[in-house]
């Protein structure tokens, strides 16, 4: 059977629902998010061409870089790399909180219960007394003697006391303070995405630029490996002819030295390995050890195209750039915040049950025990508290603006850097193939000139020494030249197009 009270309750909770529906609908105080000004320019610096809204940034990375050893070196990074991992819990965190500042939108019901048994305090009766009492009978006194009852001491009874009763209670968002603290909490959520996001970003780049760095010094030692048979050749050749008479002492020992300098780099390329190969092996998630190598670095196809794309879809398209703006977003519900904290408050609360001396007697029906009320807070005096939160707020909401715009000036500039890159990369690398060539040229040409007698050792090693150093720099110039188009693909914004199954894959 439903009592009184509990209909009572019940309609008390139909029209609270109702009004807070009402209410959600409405205006909050505090400004309206306006997204930040940023003048983006017309086109990159060193941008070629016009403008087109292609970019590439729009491929997905397995389609950049097409070594097929290292896209299993990137799927691996994306699994178990541990700053993605840590990134993908922080989004959890924030997800966890956005809904507890959601749950404010909603009636908080709860239930009490108690259960008590005691005994009161036992009651004395005090003791009474009836004075004698004279008759007269007949002409004669007769004396009737008095009564009298001692104290008596009566024991308390122990009772049972059972309660349970439902609450309920409302904060009516008047002012839409819970409103702008769930804004703030949802664009909080959504710059954790934003940062993970980020993170495989910079995950994807790292990977590949550090893969390329290890192919370079590859290609390094097998240079310093060449350099050394060539010295060695060289110091073959001047031994022989120490022998026959023709060649000195020194230029056997010129040419032993320059073999032993060549020689000595080797060590030193192979450390260097090393050291690139456990730094791989951190991104992958994995114990140091050696990475498995695919094509080489001269052979790695890069897009023959690098289109950079309109300059503000870098405001939609890069990870940072979004994750500035959300923190933008939750500065500014904050400014709502505290503004709403200048007004009052007003506290709903319910509450229905039952009381009874018998546990039973709780489940009958008979809900006798009910009350309702409300409750307005709200500020006199704080001190200046309040407007120093205020004033807190609008400070931080600045401080993200700017940092919002600055983020996005860097990208601008990273972008610019990256196409510069490029281009004067690729003019260095054909001006330092030609040298390489002309180098070996000289080499041979040196050797051939000294074996029939008409030049000295000089000729030889001076070739040598030059060739060596300047094969080194080829190498290292053809290696900047393939970060350049990383560096291009992750300024623009590229790398992340696949983020929600690589997000699967890493948990």
């Amino acid at each position: 059977m439903i009592g009184a009270a509990q209909i009572m309750h019940s309609r008390i909770i139909q029209f609270t629902s109702i009004v807070a529906a009402s209410l959600s609908a409405g205006c909050a105080l505090g400004p309206n998010y306006k997204s930040p000004v940023v003048a983006a320019p017309a086109k990159f610096r060193d941008q070629k061409g016009s403008v087109s809204p292609a970019s590439l940034a729009d491929l997905p990375w397995w389609k950049v870089f097409k070594d097929s050893a290292l896209q299993e070196l990137i799927a691996q990074a994306l699994r178990n790399n541990y700053d993605l991992r840590i990134a993908i819990t922080r989004i959890e965190q924030a997800r966890a909180q956005q809904i507890q500042a959601r749950a404010a939108f909603f009636p908080q019901l709860g239930y009490q219960a108690s259960a008590q048994r005691g005994r009161g305090p036992g009651t004395v009766i005090p003791p009474t007394s009836t004075p004698d009492t004279t008759l007269n009978v007949g002409g004669t006194s007769v004396t009737i003697p008095g009564t009298s009852t001692p104290s008596t001491e009566v024991r308390g009874t122990t009772a049972n006391s059972f309660t349970a009763q439902g609450v309920a209670s409302w904060e009516m968002d008047l002012w839409g303070r819970i409103r702008r603290s769930n804004e703030a909490a949802l664009a909080q959520l959504l710059a954790t995405e934003e940062a993970q996001r980020g993170v495989v970003q910079s995950l994807v780049a790292q990977v590949a630029q550090v893969y390329f760095q290890l192919r370079e010094l590859d290609e390094e030692l097998e240079i310093a490996k060449a350099a050394k048979l060539s010295f060695g050749q060289s110091l073959d050749l001047f031994t022989k002819q120490q022998k026959g008479g023709i060649a000195s002492d020194l230029e056997v020992a010129r040419a032993t030295a320059a073999m032993a300098n060549a020689a000595a780099a080797i060590p030193q390329i192979e450390r260097q390995i090393t050291a690139t190969e456990n730094q791989l092996s951190i991104l992958l998630g994995c114990n140091p050890g050696p990475i498995k190598r695919g094509t080489s670095l001269l052979g790695q196809q890069m897009p023959p195209r690098v289109p950079a794309g309109i300059p503000s879809d870098l405001l939609i398209r890069r990870p940072d750039i979004r994750q500035a703006e959300q923190q933008v977003v939750a500065a500014n519900a904050e400014v709502g915040v505290a503004v709403t904290n200048f007004f009052p408050t007003l506290d709903l609360t319910a509450a229905a049950g039952a009381v009874s001396p018998k546990l039973f007697q709780l489940t009958s029906g008979k809900w006798d025990v009910w009350s309702i009320g409300g409750a307005l807070n709200g500020p006199i005096f704080q001190g200046g508290r309040l407007v120093g939160q205020y004033k807190e707020a609008k400070a931080r909401w600045e401080e993200t603006r700017l940092t919002y715009q600055r983020t996005a000036l860097n990208a601008f500039s990273e972008v610019a850097n990256a196409l510069t890159a490029r281009e004067k990369y690729a003019q260095a690398r054909t001006q330092q193939e030609t040298q390489v060539s002309a180098l070996q040229q000289s080499v041979k040409l040196a050797t051939d000139r000294y074996t029939i007698g008409i030049s000295t050792y000089y000729e030889i090693l001076e070739a040598q020494q030059q060739l060596f150093p300047a094969e080194q720099a080829l190498a290292q110039t053809r290696l900047n030249q393939v970060l350049a188009v990383v560096d291009l693909y992750r300024a623009l914004g590229g790398g992340w197009s696949e983020v929600k199954d690589t997000t699967r894959a890493a948990k």
